[in-house]
C-alpha cells in the first residue's frame, strides 16, 4: 500500500477532501461536543502544519485518512483530567494571549471506514509524529480514545487500560498502535469529552427512545449516557487515555 501523507501546509489543495467521505466515521453524538468548533472551524487556516491528509494515488480525489493536532502550552506536572476538551480550550486561550506552545496534542486520527484494518492508522500516527518534530517540538501527547472500549462501556477505564495481550502490550488495538510507536501511557483523562442535550437531541443522534432515567448504553459510546427524564436532559462524559510520545 502506497499512500501520500502530507500536511495542509504542504498541500493546501487537499483541505476540501477532509470534509467528505468520512460519514459514519464517528458516532453522531460526538460531533456535538461544543469545544470541537473552537478548533475545527479554524484548523485549516491556523494550524495547517498540524493537519494531515492521506491520499492513495489510485484515487487522488478522495482522502483515505485525516489527522488533526494542535500546539499548546502545558507546564503542569500532570496532563489534564479534561483531556480533549481541555486541550482545545488551552490551545485557544494560548493563541489569543500569545502564549508560546511547548508541546503538541493530537486531537484526531480518522481512517475512512472502508479503508480500516490495513494499518493506515499506524502510518498516520508516524506521519503526525514526524510533522510535530519538523515543527520543532519534542513532545506529542494524545488523549487516546481506545476503540475497543465501546464494546464494554460498563468497565471502568482504569480496568480496561490494564488489560494486556500475550505480548504484554495493551489489549486495546489503538493503544497498541501508540505504544508500538513509542508512546507511553501516562494516566486516564476521566472527563475528556462532554456532550449534553435534551432527550429529543439524543433521540435524533442515536435513534434510541431515551424514555427512562438512568444509564443508557449507546452504540459507539465508551461509557453509559446518563439520562434524567424529569429534567429532559442527558449527559455523556467520555474518558480517554493520555499517551505521551517523546520525539
Amino acid at each position: 500500500m502506497t499512500l501520500e501523507i502530507v500536511t495542509l501546509a504542504q498541500r493546501p489543495d487537499l483541505a476540501p477532501l477532509l470534509d467528505t467521505d468520512f460519514d459514519g466515521a464517528w458516532p453522531p453524538f460526538m460531533l456535538w461536543d461544543p469545544m470541537g468548533a473552537l478548533y475545527y472551524a479554524v484548523a485549516d487556516e491556523l494550524y495547517p502544519e498540524f493537519v494531515l491528509a492521506a491520499v492513495d494515488p489510485a484515487e487522488p480525489g478522495r482522502a483515505v485518512a485525516r489527522g488533526y493536532a494542535v500546539p499548546l502550552r502545558w507546564t503542569e506536572d500532570e496532563l489534564p483530567d479534561g483531556g480533549w476538551d481541555r486541550v482545545i480550550q488551552r490551545a485557544t486561550l494560548g493563541r489569543l494571549t500569545g502564549s508560546a506552545p511547548n508541546l503538541v496534542s493530537a486531537l484526531e486520527i480518522c481512517v475512512r471506514p472502508d479503508r480500516r484494518g490495513g494499518g493506515v492508522s499506524g502510518l498516520m500516527l508516524a506521519a503526525m509524529r514526524a510533522a510535530v518534530a519538523r515543527a520543532g517540538f519534542d513532545t506529542l501527547v494524545a488523549p487516546v480514545r481506545p476503540n475497543g472500549k465501546a464494546a464494554v462501556p460498563d468497565v471502568p477505564m482504569t480496568e480496561y487500560v490494564a488489560r494486556r495481550g500475550p505480548d504484554g502490550l495493551p489489549a486495546d488495538p489503538w493503544l497498541r498502535v501508540h505504544v508500538r510507536a513509542g508512546g507511553v501511557v501516562e494516566r486516564i483523562a476521566p472527563r475528556s469529552m462532554t456532550v449534553t442535550g435534551t432527550l429529543a437531541d439524543w433521540r435524533r443522534w442515536t435513534g434510541l427512545p431515551f424514555d427512562t432515567s438512568g444509564p443508557v448504553h449507546v452504540p459507539g459510546a465508551l461509557a453509559p449516557v446518563l439520562v434524567d427524564v424529569d429534567h429532559d436532559h442527558a449527559a455523556y462524559v467520555e474518558p480517554n487515555v493520555w499517551v505521551r510520545h517523546r520525539l
